[in-house]
Formats: C-alpha cells, sequence, structure tokens
C-alpha cells in the first residue's frame, strides 16, 4: 500500500483499498488483475502509463502487486 500511494498510483486508478478514485488508467477494483500482469504494466507501462522500471526497484514492484492483487481478490 505503501508503495502504491507512494508512486502516484492512486492519481490514475481507483482502488477502494488505498482511498483511490483516480479514473485515468484502469479501475483495479473492477480489473482484478493478476500479480504478472501488475508487474508486467508497473515494469514495463502500456497506452498512457509509463514505466515505473527507472523510478521503483524490483521489489518495490513485487510489493505493489502483491497488494493490488491482494486488494482486488485478483
Amino acid at each position: 500500500k505503501e508503495v502504491f500511494e507512494s508512486a502516484g498510483c492512486a492519481s490514475c486508478h481507483t482502488l477502494a483499498d488505498a482511498g483511490a478514485t483516480g479514473t485515468v488508467g484502469p479501475n483495479l477494483d473492477e480489473a482484478k488483475p493478476p500479480v504478472e500482469l501488475v508487474v508486467d504494466r508497473v515494469t514495463n507501462g502500456m497506452g498512457a502509463m509509463p514505466p515505473f522500471s527507472g523510478q521503483l526497484s524490483a521489489e518495490q514492484i513485487d510489493d505493489v502487486a502483491a497488494y493490488v492483487v491482494s486488494a482486488t481478490g485478483g
């Protein structure tokens, strides 16, 4: 949750557990993405989402992916 908040994920994504209501990116509560997809998107980006591989460590990416999956039941 800490990485989700500090990396600015909430500015684009909706995730109820984090109190996030962003509307630029997918609503993560509805999408319920699997961990592999979150890791790929956070690492490499896609469309409007930039890659975060230069800003977050591999451990932070794994942590945020695990958090999103846990929070959404993905």
